[in-house]
């Protein structure tokens, strides 16, 4: 008996709704060759929505999100809301989802596709064979932590504050998904953070070390500073299997990852609220690339990172792992036969990329059926 899923589809702006339409494509492409039925509802999120109705993301957008069993997310903001004030930003919209969602974990693979390995600005040697998952804590730290806020000075200048702050609950959840990924992985954890020069690092480090010797032994941590990772992740990245670390640190060191790929238009990621499931339900999935307005309506978006959160979806919320390979799979071959955007060299359009990526996953679901 085949099942229906709620998806809750939020494009965004800039390239946004020009990936996500091919990554919609994708998903009924899925529908078509399992039997499974997708109930799709749109809504609008970030400065669209601030456009439409006001706000960055309606409470009746957020009840839909609550009750779908994933939303699949655009990429939100860019410089025409910059000055309505730090409250009313786009980027509230993502924030408010993972919040009254409960999600905290978030997950964003650099996995590099042999295809691409020229793409990258390191060596063959250094970087061919790829395969890491970050897992950056984002309810909490230096984005939510308070006091913060900006003040007057006596002089006339102002004072920008903010607070990092972390519990031990909040190490414990995610590095309990750092550790239950990594035992699917290589068994390996990199727990990072600034333990030298922060209490807060320091208390990360102690509860993460306490975590490690009592629920997962079986599982190898090391613990490194963060302005090291980031040198690590350039020198030898394939040192890493699983790296876990606060919201400011993942933040950065996910984007210094991306770039060992090729482009940032490669790297989807997935926000979970569970330390271990077999369906997170809800979660979302996104690209980690911006909205980039510059190239908005111009059809040189690279779709491949929205296709790719769309097969993490359909492995992590919906249980469908051998879809899952299949839509990851065909971007591969694509890829191979030089299905690229100009990020990465390539001339071909977003929704050349998207046909191409069909076209294999057409061939790939007929040949495993």
């Amino acid at each position: 008996m085949s099942e229906s899923f709620r998806i809750l589809v939020l494009p965004g702006d800039g390239i946004g709704p020009e990936v996500m339409e091919q990554a919609v494509r994708v998903l009924k492409q899925v529908e078509a060759d399992s039997g499974a039925s997708f109930e799709l509802e749109y809504a609008l999120a970030g400065g669209c929505a601030i456009d439409a109705h006001g706000t960055p993301l309606l409470d009746e957008t957020m009840e839909r999100a609550r009750a779908a069993h994933a939303v699949l997310f655009g990429s939100v903001g860019g410089p025409k809301w910059e000055g309505l004030g730090f409250d009313l930003r786009p980027e509230i919209a993502i924030l408010r989802l993972r919040k009254e969602l409960n999600l905290f974990a978030n997950l964003r693979p650099a996995l590099l596709f042999d295809p691409l390995i020229e793409a990258s600005t390191l060596k063959p040697e250094v970087i061919g064979g790829l395969d890491l998952m970050i897992v950056r804590e984002c309810a909490g730290g230096l984005y939510f932590g308070e006091p913060r806020g900006i003040e007057a000075l006596s002089n006339g200048g102002k004072r920008g504050y903010n607070t990092e702050t972390y519990s031990t609950e909040e190490i414990e959840r995610v590095g309990r998904v750092a550790f239950h990924l990594a035992r699917d992985r290589r068994s390996e954890v990199c727990s990072v953070e600034k333990a030298n020069v922060t209490e807060s690092g320091l208390v990360w480090r102690e509860v993460m070390t306490a975590l490690h010797q009592r629920e997962f032994p079986d599982v190898k941590l090391r613990h490194m500073y963060a302005d090291n990772c980031a040198m690590q992740l350039v020198r030898a990245p394939k040192q890493f299997d699983v790296i876990v670390t606060g919201n400011m640190f993942g933040d950065i060191l996910s984007d210094l990852a991306s770039m060992l790929t090729g482009s940032l238009g490669m790297l989807p990621s997935a926000t979970i609220g569970a330390t271990s499931a077999e369906r997170y339900n809800p979660a979302v999935y996104e690209p980690i690339h911006g909205s980039a307005p510059d190239i908005a309506g111009k059809g040189l978006a690279n779709p491949m990172a929205q296709i790719l959160s769309v097969a993490m979806m359909l492995r992590l919320s919906l249980g469908m792992t051998r879809q899952a390979a299949l839509v990851e799979q065909a971007c591969i071959d694509a890829l191979a036969d030089g299905a690229r955007t100009p990020d990465l060299g390539g001339s071909l359009t977003t929704v050349q990329v998207g046909d191409a990526v069909l076209k294999k996953l057409e061939r790939l679901a007929a040949v495993s059926a």
